[in-house]
């Protein structure tokens, strides 16, 4: 039996207009079963350090009370970055305007880096102090690290990089 060119195309539009319709009521419910249920950002640090019930109760209150501190210094850094964004939009070439917002935007960076080490080294202080020191260690590196990968990227073509 030969099909007509037409059918096979409404065949092929039928099935995947199934399968749209059954991956969207799939990915719709998982959303909503994942929406409900708030993750635990602290989860990782018990499993890692294998810390106790009332350590982890100090942590999450250190990191409750942190919160609203690096939110606040998250929406003064977008606005830095926008006004940087909106200077060099315009700039042909870097002036005393631009280097003056790239300083902000660096001394703003600075200070939230200052911020965040100061409430890691909260936290590690909660901890026994091997796994307190581990922690820092890591907390740190992270910190502070993403600014050195900025650094070897420029310094090391692609092809030479380990």
């Amino acid at each position: 039996m030969k099909l007509h060119p037409t059918s096979l195309v409404l065949a092929a539009l039928l099935v995947g207009s199934a399968m749209f319709a059954v991956c969207y009521w799939t990915a719709s419910r998982a959303c909503i079963a994942f929406g409900t249920q708030r993750p635990d950002d602290l989860a990782w640090i018990c499993h890692e350090f294998k810390l106790t019930d009332v350590e982890m109760a100090r942590i999450r209150l250190l990191h409750e009370g942190y919160l609203p501190k690096c939110e606040a210094m998250c929406v003064r850094i977008d606005a830095k970055n926008r006004e940087l964004a909106a200077v060099l939009d315009v700039a042909t070439n870097i002036s005393t305007e631009v280097e003056r917002k790239l300083g902000e935007s660096a001394a703003l960076r600075a200070e939230c880096q200052a911020q965040m080490l100061r409430h890691f080294q909260e936290v590690a202080r909660t901890m026994p102090v091997e796994q307190g020191a581990r922690y820092l260690a890591e907390m740190r590196h992270l910190t502070l690290g993403m600014q050195g990968s900025l650094e070897d990227v420029m310094t090391h073509p692609s092809h030479e990089r380990p």
